[in-house]
């Protein structure tokens, strides 16, 4: 049996505090890993990654070449970064002869690989390349609206899931109030094909139209890219059942019971209408089908039989009596 160590310190239990489940869990980090060779392309896509996510990701600058996400073993340092980190996803770029400008995208769970997708970038755009007024700049950690464009995203099961991880990696901090003044950009991903998806930024840029709702006009700002799905690994179902759970903060609602001051606890039953064609036979309105009518009370059938019967054998037996005093 293995031995917990509890920390000693205060400063290590509220770490621990932090990261243990909660009922209302915070905002996602982003990890940001290098492969052993990467390329121009790919260190300028996975800076920009960051400066997209600057408040709630942790960025790698050394190569890491433990780290194969697809192959068994591969993800334990990936694991284990994740663990030391608090992140639940992880963006990890690769440049080979066979896959060139490779992206893996993931999500984790209790720090263990939840998902995995694989993507290669194409036709890549620096958020520096685009020439615009810099007051339309979105600002850091502003929500932003994500709009998927195309019939792949409902129809095709690569694209299905690279919808489910880009929501994931983009939308920030879960929060139940908006500020309209705060919304300043949005992200367009359009399914070009079924394998292909075009994304980029676009700042939001508000104009007079003579009525209360302003005209709202879109200006790209970047960074914009070809995503091109390459492989991807779905969960099993009992993984996903887990991860799906919720705990339920209040007690379950018990239905159709109500609480009176003078005969307490109160229960209404709901019964469906039964039509009675026949005194032997009834049908409900369900099936429509004639079923034979077999509740009637046997023993209290039986108890009469037996009652009749002691009686007839009473008035026979004081019958022959009466004739034998007769005689």
């Amino acid at each position: 049996m293995l031995r917990v160590k509890t920390p000693q310190k205060a400063r290590a239990r509220r770490e621990l505090e932090k990261r243990a489940p909660k009922l209302i869990e915070t905002g996602k980090k982003t990890l940001i890993l290098h492969g052993m060779k990467t390329s121009a392309v790919l260190n300028a896509v996975l800076s920009d990654i960051y400066h997209l996510k600057k408040e709630s990701a942790v960025k790698f600058s050394r190569r890491n070449k433990d780290v194969c996400p697809f192959e068994n073993g591969g993800e334990t340092s990936l694991e284990f970064f994740s663990h030391q980190t608090d992140c639940s996803l992880f963006v990890y770029g690769s440049h080979t002869k066979k896959r060139p400008d490779n992206l893996v995208i993931g999500r984790m769970y209790d720090h263990h690989i939840y998902d995995l997708i694989e993507v290669g970038v194409e036709n890549f755009k620096r958020m520096d390349s685009f020439s615009y007024d810099k007051k339309l700049s979105p600002r850091v950690g502003s929500k932003p609206f994500i709009c998927f464009i195309g019939d792949g995203f409902d129809n095709v099961e690569e694209l299905k899931h690279l919808k489910e991880v880009l929501l994931d990696l983009l939308r920030g901090e879960v929060v139940e109030k908006l500020n309209l003044a705060g919304l300043d950009r949005v992200y367009l991903c359009t399914a070009t094909s079924s394998k292909k998806v075009f994304l980029t930024q676009c700042a939001l840029r508000l104009k007079k139209s003579g009525t209360v709702v302003p005209r709202t006009e879109l200006v790209e700002v970047g960074p914009s890219m070809d995503l091109v799905v390459r492989r991807h690994r779905l969960p099993n179902d009992s993984l996903r059942k887990e991860a799906m759970r919720v705990v339920r903060d209040q007690p379950k609602k018990d239905k159709n019971i109500q609480q009176d001051t003078l005969r307490g606890k109160v229960g209404k039953i709901n019964i469906p209408d039964q039509k009675v064609d026949d005194t032997k036979y009834y049908h409900t309105k369900v099936g429509d089908s004639f079923v034979p009518n077999k509740t009637k009370g046997v023993k209290r059938e039986r108890r009469e039989a037996k009652l009749k019967k002691e009686e007839k054998e009473g008035t026979e037996h004081a019958s022959k009596r009466q004739k034998e005093d007769a005689e």
